[in-house]
């Protein structure tokens, strides 16, 4: 509730008490660097003073505290965290994240507006506030089956939502750059509004040009001088430390007082184990600072500059006027809160139990044909073969040329030479598509594992070195509506199932944590080595990240935006 301006500043002036007083603390002030004594006084949801005493209806104790503004996690997809919206609110708001600027595309490819339209009623009932970019790539191109089409008349239509920012990351990079009809014209309808960036690697005259279109971030720059060219062009770098995507380090050294108004922090995205085994941004802003980072460079980037980038001038600082969203830390370079405050609430189990969820979406949407192992044969007369080649904490990919020799007219996984088959089933019941390629770098040597996870068109990944097993997790994936599934030794050996569109879990998150860590395990007795197989699997049907991926359609050469014939 908007509370009326004479109450902000009779409160602000300290004539009636505050409703809200954080007591004995200080502010790290990310504009000056200073720290500033005195208590923070609270209006409804709004800061109304600092750096003075104040009574207040309701006083907390924050002695010995220090006080930053809640963090902003720039970019992110709530689904990939495998949990509803509000059990995303519940994992990583007690962290500190107060805001999170969400794009729902992976539910939007599998069930189109109305899987956007289930997220915005749930950002108006979380805790943490959950703003929206309206996703610009669905499907991503047209080398795969998407279980929906959104174009920009449908966009045009949400736009105005207040919970609406702008156009999410315009991964169709090609698209923009040769001119598409349908990529200019979503361009077109959000010209003059905040647009994503997605070009991994785009660089020179390319780069100017889709900058030119009026892209303002890039989450997708993985070297420091990618990073750099990247900001020289104007745009907002956002670095990026998912479970998968881990650019953290490389960019870390570029980050400065000097940049850090045009660099910002995000996850896309992070699952419930990683977050319980290493935090959310919280891991990120105690990392660069361990690693010697400046903690005014880190926590602008967390905060204030990502307000700054995003339009969001209600927040980003501990200061009279801004939105009440605050952190107090015994420990700005250990970063973990002691306490929460997220527009004026306390950020406690009952802030949580207030809330008025709503029903979850996409259910049974899980329609992928029935699947036996010779559905994975991978036929053929010659032995060149191109190979995705599996960069671990990289979206990226190499695409590398193989001699696998056909036997009887079939070419077969080789666990002596880490040569695994991985093929995508279509799951979204509109023409059925299987298609078979190889990969190496699971370090896999018998079993399979399989996924609707499946970026970003969402259907079922299965890579294994039996097609048996390959065959039995696809058709458990479609029995539990979705999810993760480890097949070997003839049996299913662990599963999560995720029902909401094949996306997300509808239990709580630490049941989810759980289960991926008997996933886990389930994964590494079939000989897995990767630190994290489930979302590494997910993006090598990704055919907007260089350099070989694999869709329904067929090998896809991302460098040449071609399907392998």
């Amino acid at each position: 509730m908007t509370r009326p301006l004479s109450d902000l500043i009779a409160q602000g002036r300290g004539l009636v008490p505050a409703d809200l007083v954080l007591q004995g603390g200080v502010v790290f002030d990310l504009v000056t660097g200073d720290m500033i004594p005195g208590d923070v006084a609270i209006c409804g949801e709004t800061i109304v003073g600092i750096g003075a005493a104040y009574e207040g209806r309701q006083v907390i104790d924050v002695s010995g505290l220090t006080l930053v503004p809640g963090f902003i996690d720039t970019h992110l997809h709530i689904e990939s965290s495998l949990v509803t919206p509000f059990e995303f609110d519940r994992c990583v708001c007690p962290r500190g994240v107060t805001t999170a600027i969400c794009d729902p595309h992976e539910i939007a490819n599998v069930i189109g507006l109305p899987g956007i339209e289930y997220f915005l009623d749930a950002a108006a009932r979380t805790v943490m506030d959950i703003r929206v970019n309206l996703s610009s790539c669905v499907p991503s191109t047209a080398m795969e089956t998407a279980g929906a089409r959104i174009g920009a008349e449908d966009l045009s239509r949400l736009m105005d939502h207040p919970r609406v920012i702008g156009l999410a990351e315009m991964m169709n990079y090609p698209g923009v750059l040769a001119g598409d009809p349908e990529v200019l014209a979503k361009l077109e309808a959000f010209r003059g509004r905040h647009v994503d960036g997605h070009a991994p690697l785009l660089s020179g005259r390319d780069l100017n040009g889709y900058v030119a279109a009026g892209i303002r971030t890039e989450h997708e720059a993985t070297n420091a001088a990618e990073a750099r060219e990247k900001l020289q062009r104007g745009l907002r770098v956002l670095i990026r430390e998912g479970s998968v995507s881990k650019d953290m380090a490389a960019l870390r050294p570029l980050l400065s007082e000097r940049t850090a108004p045009y660099m910002c922090l995000c996850t896309d995205d992070r699952n419930p184990l990683d977050i319980a085994e290493y935090g959310h941004l919280d891991h990120m802003i105690r990392w660069m600072i361990g690693q010697g980072s400046d903690p005014l460079a880190v926590y602008r980037a967390a905060s204030l500059s990502a307000a700054e980038a995003f339009g969001l001038k209600d927040r980003g600082l501990v200061a009279p006027g801004r939105r009440a969203d605050i952190v107090a830390l015994a420990d700005l370079a250990d970063c973990r809160a002691d306490l929460v405050i997220a527009g004026g609430r306390v950020v406690d189990d009952a802030a949580f139990d207030a809330r008025d969820e709503i029903a979850p979406v996409g259910r049974s949407s899980v329609r992928a044909p029935v699947v036996t192992p010779e559905s994975f044969r991978a036929a053929a007369n010659t032995a060149e073969t191109h190979v995705i080649g599996i960069i671990e904490g990289k979206i990226l990919t190499e695409h590398l040329v193989e001699q696998i020799i056909p036997e009887d007219g079939e070419k077969r996984a080789d666990p002596a030479r880490g040569l695994a088959k991985i093929a995508v089933v279509e799951r979204h019941g509109q023409n059925g598509n299987i298609a078979v390629g190889f990969v190496r770098g699971f370090g896999m040597t018998e079993g399979a594992i399989a996924s609707t996870v499946c970026h970003d068109h969402h259907n079922i990944v299965v890579v294994g070195m039996s097609e048996d097993d390959m065959a039995r997790a696809v058709m458990r994936l479609s029995q539990i509506e979705g999810g993760f599934v480890v097949a070997g030794q003839g049996t299913i050996l662990a599963e999560l199932a995720l029902p909401v569109a094949g996306l997300m879990s509808l239990e709580p998150f630490e049941i989810v944590e759980a289960r991926l860590d008997h996933l886990r395990s389930a994964a590494r007795s079939l000989g897995v080595t990767l630190e994290e197989p489930f979302l590494q699997l997910a993006f090598l049907c990704l055919p907007v990240i260089p350099a070989l991926k694999i869709t329904d359609r067929g090998m896809v050469d991302v460098d040449r935006f071609e399907i392998l014939g």
